[in-house]
């Protein structure tokens, strides 16, 4: 990226972070009535919420923006102008749409999986008890079989406290008394919260490469020693540039690949959710996008740049992230049935993306 792009996007980014949460926000809660419209199951209603809130917002623009910006008559000026800052703002858009995906969505299908592995293994647990003995007669319930309350280890003035990832003694002896130090018990409940966060999955390599890259930009004694054409590491940059310039086809090639899986293994999913997901991408989101942007530009929020309106209205008209795909995986939660979701609105979205982007093209220009 240029210098004078850079000091442009300081003024002007501030608004994307928001826009990209927006559409997660708004997205997740037409998810929601669609679930309950729909009375979608258990094991799919993480993955319903999840299409709905996140878009691809960063491949796709990666991909739409530089081929409008070489179309002649392009309302974005100068052809070498816009695309410089066409992929300035669509890296960008990428970046954030990584950490807002990894620290969502991932939470959002690991909680949703989470109730449907706790309800399977309760369902286990009733079969255990109601299982009979030797010889088919049930098990009969011993006296001593029964729950008691009595202490093992009776002691005086001494009280349990059991957590679900901590154990804490309070003793009160007549000679004195333990405390815990403040500091301690922070300590405890940053690792209780690091637990349930699972910062290992949050910080996926996009995201970690997300945050690299805002650290390499945003620090100026960083950014001169690697991006610049007298850089002493400039071929980090070159490196870069080289993996950079083969993600596009490789991502095809992984979509193609996962398209592939609706048309072939059974999915148990009715298609009324497709239909919905369907109409709340490519429907739903983007009016609302269009009135979000331009009230946003009538009070003076977003900058007069058509490019970059259009960037912003682009991302509530985009289908679902493929790294949803992904998520699924690890879960065990939905594959197939989201390989469905993705072969149906990602082979619309060459009708709906074109749809909306001469649109939008009309609205900004």
């Amino acid at each position: 990226m240029g210098e004078s792009a850079r000091k442009q996007l300081n003024n002007r980014r501030w608004f994307m972070p928001f826009n990209i949460l927006l559409t997660f926000i708004i997205g997740t809660a037409i998810g929601w009535l669609l679930v309950k419209i729909t009375k979608a199951p258990q094991h799919l209603r993480g993955l319903i919420l999840s299409c709905c809130a996140a878009g691809n917002v960063g491949h796709l623009p990666l991909i739409v923006v530089p081929a409008i910006c070489r179309e002649k008559g392009s309302p974005f000026g100068a052809p070498d102008i816009c695309h410089t800052y066409g992929t300035a703002y669509a890296s960008l858009s990428m970046a954030i749409g990584a950490i807002y995906l990894w620290s969502v969505v991932y939470n959002v299908v690991r909680v949703s999986s989470a109730k449907v592995n706790k309800e399977v293994n309760g369902d286990d647990s009733t079969r255990v008890m109601k299982s009979t003995g030797t010889g088919g007669m049930p098990s009969p319930t011993l006296p001593d079989q029964q729950n008691y309350t009595e202490p093992l280890l009776p002691s005086k003035n001494c009280s349990i406290s059991v957590c679900t990832h901590e154990l804490s003694f309070s003793c009160a002896k007549s000679k004195g008394t333990v405390k815990v130090s403040d500091f301690d018990k922070i300590w405890q409940y940053l690792r209780i919260i690091s637990r349930k966060l699972n910062l290992k999955a949050i910080f996926a390599p996009s995201t970690t490469a997300a945050f690299i890259g805002f650290t390499i930009g945003l620090v100026p004694q960083i950014r001169n020693l690697i991006i610049s054409g007298n850089a002493p590491f400039h071929v980090v940059q070159d490196s870069a540039l080289l993996l950079g310039d083969a993600a596009i086809p490789i991502v095809t090639l992984i979509v193609g690949g996962n398209l592939l899986r609706g048309l072939k293994g059974p999915a148990g999913i009715c298609m009324s959710l497709v239909i919905g997901v369907i109409a709340v991408r490519y429907v739903l989101l983007p009016l609302l996008g269009i009135v979000i942007i331009k009230t946003a530009v009538r009070f003076g929020l977003v900058h007069s740049d058509p490019l970059y309106q259009f960037i912003l209205l682009l991302h509530y008209a985009l289908p679902p992230a493929m790294n949803i795909g992904t998520i699924t995986q690890l879960f065990r939660a939905g594959e197939s049935e989201c390989s469905v979701i993705m072969l149906w609105t990602y082979g619309l979205a060459s009708i709906s993306l074109t749809l909306w982007s001469t649109a939008f093209l009309w609205l900004v220009s």
